[in-house]
């Protein structure tokens, strides 16, 4: 998939919360690590892949895509923060369980706040999609969600969220 669409509607809703709310990137990073990881965990909770002790099923599908999309926003934002925008990213084909890529996701977010590089941008990218393979979107689903949200933050901006 491109992604150029998506880093360029990514820096258009950065460049409008930032305006609105006199920003510097600079300041944001720490923040929008940690926003990612709040996110992740978002997520793992409306897939329920981790509660071995419960016996309800996760969330509905659109509940889940659009918490995977929430964390999509952070990590589109952090690869804009860094001169990262790749349009191409590899996707990892090796693992298949939810709970293990969440945990790889995890380190990942951690090794790019920690070492800040092109390959561990590449790295948390890719280990991300491939969540979200596994979690059942396709590269149209996940892209017509995140326009989607990106809409609804753009209003929420205007709405003094």
């Amino acid at each position: 998939m491109n992604w150029e669409k998506l880093f360029v509607m990514q820096k258009q809703l950065d460049q409008y919360i930032e305006s609105n709310h006199r920003l510097e990137k600079s300041e944001l990073f720490d923040k929008k690590v940690l926003a990612l990881l709040v996110e992740l965990g978002e997520l793992a909770n409306e897939t329920r892949c981790f509660k071995f002790w419960s016996k309800k099923g996760p969330s509905e599908n659109h509940v889940i895509l659009e918490e995977y999309v929430d964390g999509l926003h952070f990590i589109l934002s952090l690869g804009i923060d860094q001169g990262f925008e790749q349009n191409q990213i590899d996707i990892p084909t090796k693992e298949a369980d939810p709970t293990t890529l969440f945990h790889q996701v995890y380190q990942a977010s951690l090794s790019l706040k920690t070492e800040t590089t092109s390959e561990n941008y590449q790295n948390l990218f890719g280990v991300f999609l491939r969540l979200g393979q596994v979690l059942g979107f396709s590269e149209q689903a996940i892209m017509t969600a995140y326009i989607d949200k990106n809409e609804v933050n753009f209003n929420r901006q205007d709405q003094n969220y």
